[in-house]
């Protein structure tokens, strides 16, 4: 069994909470918050039969490692997840399979090129789980990892995204053509709008970092670049706002 892991913040915990409460360990709380909030998410991990254990300011910060957590924590045990983007997509193809053609729906995934932030890996975990990402793909060299952090920022994302650290993101860009998924990549001076691109299909959004964009291979892997037209003096979007600015244009083709 691996090693629990801490969760913080109220969406993460409360997140775990609805979904796992089973693999909740114990929450931490602090008591001389009493607002509304926390009685709320007392009474709902109480009913879970969840164990709850009083603690400081101090403490709460020692066992997330600062001051972020809102007066919550837990310790919890990892959940099972797939072990690779192949046996994921498996499970995708086999899962659409079963279903009638008019309700099978397209692979969408979402590929971070250079995005070290933990803070903007949680909000782009965040976007992708409201869009309905099936998985988030980083390379390992040049890639946040998943830490407290991240859980937080992500308010739970990060919980119920698979989130893959590839060895060579252009092998893995041109594995997942093998598969028939559509590589869009996006850059500030691609002729082309994310609006003009056709979304509905398979597909796989791939975002830089804010400033560097795309590495030089990665948007020579991709089939095609896409830009977000910006009309002011700004020249570019953070990477989590971009993300959601061309996720959810794939939500809304794929709707209409």
């Amino acid at each position: 069994m691996s090693s629990p892991k801490v969760l913080f913040g109220f969406h993460a915990v409360g997140v775990r909470l609805k979904t796992a409460p089973k693999s909740i360990i114990e929450i931490y709380y602090e008591p001389t918050r009493r607002d509304a909030r926390m009685r709320q998410f007392l009474e709902k991990a109480t009913e879970a039969g969840t164990r709850l254990i009083e603690a400081d300011g101090i403490r709460l910060a020692k066992l997330c490692g600062g001051h972020g957590h809102q007066g919550v924590a837990a310790r919890v045990q990892e959940l099972a997840q797939v072990h690779s983007l192949d046996e994921l997509l498996e499970q995708l193809e086999a899962a659409q399979a079963q279903l009638p053609l008019a309700e099978r729906e397209a692979p969408l995934i979402l590929v971070l090129d250079g995005v070290t932030d933990p803070h903007n890996l949680g909000a782009c975990l965040r976007v992708a789980d409201g869009a309905g990402v099936h998985a988030v793909i980083a390379p390992k060299d040049h890639a946040a990892g998943i830490n407290a952090t991240v859980a937080k920022v992500a308010s739970g994302a990060a919980e119920t995204v698979p989130y893959f650290m590839v060895t060579n993101l252009a092998r893995t860009l041109n594995e997942l053509k093998e598969r028939n998924i559509w590589i869009i990549g996006t850059s500030d001076v691609a002729p082309k709008s994310i609006y003009q691109a056709d979304l509905k299909g398979p597909v796989a959004l791939v975002l830089g970092a804010e400033g560097t964009g795309l590495r030089q291979l990665t948007a020579k892997t991709c089939d095609e670049l896409v830009s977000i037209p910006m009309r002011g003096a700004v020249e570019s979007l953070n990477v989590s706002v971009a993300s959601g600015v061309c996720l959810f244009e794939a939500v809304r083709q794929r709707a209409a």
